[in-house]
């Protein structure tokens, strides 16, 4: 890979990433709503379910609320029970036991534990972002849970974007920065940067509408700790022993090619036993939003 070529990738991949998380967007969060007869509320996350059938659990991204799933969420309802995840402190939401470290892990932790109570083993579970990261942790740590896995735009390590020799250790100092000044953001909105933010996430006007409206509500105190988390944990040599079966999804556009794409998404997940690959083109981060038809038609297909 010439410098100029890794220099756009990470444009590209990295930097939504980035600016999501360096920017001061995010107002004072909202006190969290008044809970529905349907909500369950754990110490790291709350749950909405919906339909009856085989489960499908949707876990949204960094700064995200589970709102990212409207797509798709009421169809798959007709035949699935759908598990809508929301991380605490994203939507507005009250942070929880999310303003102290151990954010993923209590994430998948929850996770484990709804399964494990309603019966859901098995399940078909779409992550995007850091979701799909979580995604990974849940098929490493509970084999039983994930039936199958679809990632929607995520890597097992962040920091592989920095090269074959990058190490946590070399990227830890950078994370930390990161966290730190995005923790300091916290009540100071800026819905400018937001906006920012969002065309960096998005290709399409209303897609960056949806998101800057997200990074706002966000916590980011909880963006902050996650982010650190997601950026320090490397799954790289975990992937070839997930034996559940991996649909990834991922994006292409004028800014991220079809010709730079493929190779990257497909040599990240080269040691996984069992991947599948979807391209969807024209597409950046929030292929959900810029992609909807297509997003749904992936959906479909993967859950049956």
């Amino acid at each position: 890979m010439t410098p100029q070529t890794k220099a756009r990738l990470i444009a590209a991949v990295a930097f939504p990433l980035l600016a999501l998380n360096v920017s001061d967007a995010h107002a004072r969060p909202a006190p969290a709503a008044a809970a529905t007869a349907a909500e369950v509320r754990m110490d790291h996350i709350s749950i909405v379910a919906m339909g009856k059938g085989s489960p499908v659990i949707l876990i949204p991204g960094l700064s995200s609320p589970r709102a990212v799933w409207d797509g798709v969420a009421a169809d798959l309802a007709k035949t699935h029970r759908v598990v809508l995840v929301q991380v605490n402190g994203f939507g507005g939401d009250d942070a929880g036991a999310n303003l102290k470290p151990g954010v993923l892990d209590g994430v998948v932790a929850d996770l484990d534990a709804y399964i494990a109570k309603n019966r859901l083993s098995g399940a078909a579970v779409i992550g995007h972002s850091m979701g799909g990261l979580v995604g990974l942790m849940l098929a490493k740590a509970h084999p039983a849970d994930v039936g199958k896995l679809m990632i929607v735009d995520s890597l097992p390590w962040f920091g592989m974007l920095f090269g074959p020799t990058a190490t946590v250790a070399a990227v830890e100092p950078r994370a930390q920065a990161m966290r730190d000044q995005m923790a300091a953001s916290y009540g100071k909105p800026d819905a400018a940067n937001a906006e920012g933010v969002a065309k960096t996430l998005a290709l399409k006007p209303d897609s960056q509408a949806r998101v800057t409206a997200w990074v706002m509500k966000a916590d980011p105190r909880v963006s902050a700790e996650a982010m650190y988390e997601d950026m320090t944990t490397d799954l790289r040599g975990d992937l070839a022993k997930i034996a559940t079966p991996i649909t990834l999804l991922y994006p292409s556009s004028a800014n991220l090619p079809a010709s730079m794409a493929d190779p990257f998404y497909k040599g990240a997940y080269a040691a996984a036993p069992h991947v599948t690959y979807q391209r969807v083109d024209d597409s950046a981060h929030f292929i959900m939003l810029d992609q909807p038809e297509a997003f749904a038609k992936a959906v479909a297909a993967f859950v049956g």
